[in-house]
This record gives C-alpha cells, sequence and structure tokens, in this order.
C-alpha cells in the first residue's frame, strides 16, 4: 500500500468522535500554550514537551529502557507540575472560575484618557519630587489573594487623593495604592515579594514588591523610586523604566487591552487571536491521534459475559436450570478494548412477554450495550431454551426437625407447631409431594423443661413466601423427667 493510499484510508476512518476528540485536545493544547506564552516558566513546559516527544519515539521505534524510564519519570510527573507551575495553575483556575461571571468594566475609551492622564500627571510629580510610590491598576484578574494589610478607601481618583496617600507624614504611604476603574479601592497594601528581583540589578523593595504581583496577575504596577526619581512600570513579569511622557501612553495602551473593541463575531475574532497558537495545537492534536488515537486495525476478543432476567412478573417462575452466562466475541480497535468498562458488559433479556410452558429465546447483539465502536460478531450460545410457569398458592404443612437425644431422665412429652401449615407459592408445573416445608434443626440436649422456640422456616428454592416474607412460627416442645 501506497502513502497515498495509506492517507486516504486514514482519512476515511475518520469518524464523528475522532473529529471532536482532535477538537478538544486542540482547544486544550491552545490554552496551554497562550497560557504560557509571556510566562517565565513556558520553558520548564517547553523541557517537558521535549521529553514527551523523545518518549513518544522511544515508544514508536520500541526503545525499551528509554521507554522504561520515561514512564517511570511521567508517574510522578503530576507531582512535579504541581510543585513548578503552582502559582500558574493557582492563577489559571481562578481565571475559570471567574469566566462568565458579569465584572465591573473599566471605562470607556473617553475615560482612558481621563484616568491615564490623572496617573501619569500624579506619577511625573512625585518623580519630580523624589517622592515614592507605588500605584496597581487592577486588570481582569482577582488580587485579593496577593494583597496584605491596607485600607479599605473607595475613594474617586483624582491627583489630590493619591498626593495625600503618598505624602511622606502619610500613614499609608510606604504601601500600594490599588485601583479599579476609576476608584480607588485600598491604600496602604503590601505585595508579594518577586524571587527573581536580582536579575534587574539593585533593585528596591518597592520594585521588588512590583514585580511580584506582576508575575502573579495581570495587574500593571507603577513605581517612583524616591533616591533616584525615575518612573518604573512592572508588567507580564517584567519591570522597566519609562519616562513621564510615554507613561500616559502605555496605560491608554493596558486599558484598551483589557477593553478590546469587539466589532466582529465571537467566532470571527477568536480564530483571529492568537492564530500560531491554534495552528500549532491542531498540529500536535492531529499528531496525537494519529499515533495513539488512530484506529489502524481491528482485533477479535471473547468474553464471557452473565445473562440477567429483566422485567419477570412476581407471577412467573423461571425453572431451572436456566443459563446464566454466555460466550461472546467482540471486534473493534485495542483502543476502544482499553476504554471499555467490563463492569458495564452483560446480555440483559427482557421478559416481560413471558409466555408458559418451554420457550426459546434468540440472543442478539442489542441485548448487549457495547461502545460504539465496538461490534458483537458472535454469541455462543445464539438460542436458549427456559421454561416459564405461574405461581399458585399451596397450603404445606410444617415438619418439625430436631437432633440430638434429650438429657438423661429427660422425656419429649409432645412437639406442637403453631401453626401448623404455611402458605406458600410454587410454580404450576412442580409436584406437591416434593414440597416441603422443615424448622431449621433444634437441639433437644440443653432442654430441661416445657420450652417455647420460634427456629427458621427452610422451603425448597422454588418455592417462594407469600407476600414475599417468611412468616413466623412457634414451636413449643413439652417434657417430663
Amino acid at each position: 500500500m501506497t502513502m497515498f493510499d495509506s492517507a486516504l484510508a486514514m482519512l476515511l476512518s475518520i469518524r464523528i468522535q475522532d473529529i471532536f476528540d482532535i477538537a478538544i485536545i486542540s482547544i486544550m493544547i491552545s490554552a496551554l500554550l497562550i497560557w504560557f506564552k509571556d510566562r517565565a516558566s513556558r520553558f520548564v513546559l517547553l523541557g517537558i514537551s521535549l521529553l514527551g516527544f523523545i518518549y513518544v519515539v522511544a515508544k514508536f521505534f520500541q526503545l525499551y529502557l528509554t521507554t522504561v524510564v520515561l514512564q517511570g519519570f511521567f508517574a510522578i510527573l503530576l507531582f512535579v507540575l504541581v510543585v513548578i507551575f503552582q502559582e500558574d495553575l493557582r492563577r489559571f483556575f481562578e481565571r475559570l472560575a471567574i469566566l462568565g461571571i458579569i465584572r465591573k468594566k473599566i471605562p470607556r475609551m473617553t475615560s482612558h484618557g481621563q484616568t491615564s492622564e490623572i496617573i501619569a500627571q500624579t506619577v511625573a510629580n512625585f518623580a519630580r519630587k523624589h517622592i515614592g510610590a507605588l500605584i496597581v491598576i487592577q486588570g481582569n484578574d482577582p488580587l485579593d489573594r496577593h494583597l496584605s494589610g491596607g485600607t479599605e478607601l473607595n475613594g474617586t481618583l483624582s491627583e489630590p487623593l493619591l498626593e495625600s496617600i503618598f505624602d511622606p507624614h502619610s500613614v499609608g504611604h510606604d504601601g500600594a495604592v490599588v485601583i479599579d476603574g476609576r476608584t480607588v479601592t485600598r491604600f496602604g497594601c503590601h505585595l508579594p515579594l518577586s524571587p527573581n528581583a536580582s536579575q534587574y540589578g539593585n533593585v528596591g523593595l518597592r520594585h521588588t514588591a512590583a514585580l511580584g504581583l506582576s508575575e502573579r496577575s495581570d495587574a500593571i504596577c507603577i513605581v517612583v523610586s524616591e533616591e533616584r526619581g525615575t518612573i518604573s512600570i512592572a508588567e507580564g513579569e517584567r519591570i522597566k523604566g519609562v519616562s513621564a511622557s510615554a507613561l500616559k501612553g502605555d496605560l491608554v495602551s493596558y486599558y484598551i487591552s483589557k477593553t478590546p473593541v469587539k466589532k466582529q463575531g465571537p467566532i470571527a475574532l477568536w480564530l483571529k487571536e492568537n492564530t500560531k497558537e491554534k495552528v500549532i495545537a491542531i498540529l500536535l492534536a492531529c499528531a496525537l491521534w494519529m499515533i495513539f488515537g488512530y484506529q489502524r486495525e481491528s482485533i477479535y476478543k471473547d468474553f464471557i459475559l452473565p445473562v440477567e432476567y429483566l422485567n419477570v412478573s412476581p407471577e412467573w417462575v423461571i425453572e431451572e436450570p436456566k443459563i446464566t452466562d454466555a460466550k461472546v466475541m467482540v471486534v473493534g480497535p485495542s483502543q476502544a478494548f482499553q476504554l471499555m468498562n467490563m463492569d458495564t458488559l452483560k446480555i440483559s433479556l427482557n421478559l416481560s412477554q413471558l409466555q408458559e410452558g418451554r420457550q426459546d429465546i434468540a440472543l442478539t447483539k442489542e441485548m448487549i450495550n457495547t461502545p460504539s465502536n465496538l461490534t458483537v460478531v458472535g454469541i455462543k450460545p445464539s438460542r436458549i431454551t427456559i421454561s416459564a410457569s405461574r405461581f399458585v398458592r399451596v397450603s404445606v404443612p410444617v415438619e418439625v426437625i430436631t437432633e440430638n437425644a434429650p438429657a438423661s431422665g429427660i422425656t419429649i412429652q409432645k412437639i406442637t407447631v403453631t401453626p401448623s401449615s404455611i402458605t406458600v407459592l410454587v410454580p404450576g408445573t412442580m409436584q406437591r409431594s416434593k414440597i416441603k416445608i422443615r424448622t431449621a434443626p433444634i437441639d433437644l440436649r440443653p432442654l430441661t423443661s416445657t420450652t417455647t422456640l420460634a427456629p427458621k422456616l427452610i422451603i425448597p428454592p422454588e418455592v417462594q413466601w407469600e407476600g414475599r416474607k417468611a412468616p413466623s412460627i412457634k414451636v413449643v416442645i413439652k417434657v417430663r423427667r
């Protein structure tokens, strides 16, 4: 078979389930790539992906030692991922938690310029006067778990308000101010410190805190150095110095990025964003499907499945012997057998239309609940014979069973049972002479005086109690010394 024929056979074998399979994996991979695109930990993810590629190649070429070693590594990979990407995973799940929630919108474009102008002008004054400041502009991510201390304010943003907060004589001037839209929500807050601040040289505590928050959220942090009078912006795990004139433009761009104009439909807009990552995700998903999901050949497997009899009316009895299992041959791809749950496989016979006497029932594949990509090709036996009869009410005397002889000097004078007979349900074809109701054996040895007992009743397996509940009886054993 040529390569073209193989590719054609692969395309013709694609089912609707495979398309959904590839689509789901593509979305998951693209979300992962987009999420880690600007993250510092993306290099760790790249290294793990490289090991995954080596594992796939080793498995394809049957490199036994490499496959075994990497399988041992991937067995603890989940714990490694939790340790390495702890903060990234927490932020990712926070994004999922707030997805679809109606949140307060950032002011429109007309307000962007006004808000940016107030912040830029105030920061420029701080830099000129060498007043230290740390301003946090909240994006879409929640910040509560990253902030400690501080005081609730919820005041309207203005230059006098910011100047009063960062006045060197103010109590909260050493902390950070949080701005959400045009509202100053908190001041005097403490931010998490970054462990990566050393790569930017000898920076102060404000710069370290601003970088730490930018590594944990999509907020933008503005820092004014009290010693040098410089302005810095921390965003997306990076911190850079900016001039006072360029600060307003950076703020406007940040606000616009958080409130994009969506004139197009959501699908068209989604396709245009992060196109490269989505194409890579689709290609990777297709490659994974060809390696792990492509159903190259079908295999045959035999199973012994239990036979269950459903919808049998209480007035009917299926007489013994009756078949309890059957051999079933199933064909399908090996992947489908790996996903199959054996506990759900059984042959279900619907006996709601049961008739009296012997009758043949054909066993068909419709009676077996198999996955859609597996096919039942044979059942042995293909037909079963059952004999059914209706229950009838019969009154049967109770027989008291005893064991062991009474003690020396003790004589059993009389044994009486109340009631003396019990009404039971028996199959119509069962001989009445074979129906016996006996008590559980009663030991006579310990009896020294007249005793009343309530022993358990024992009936044949074909017989049922009327009302489905065993009656109670009393046995009186009268003794004489």
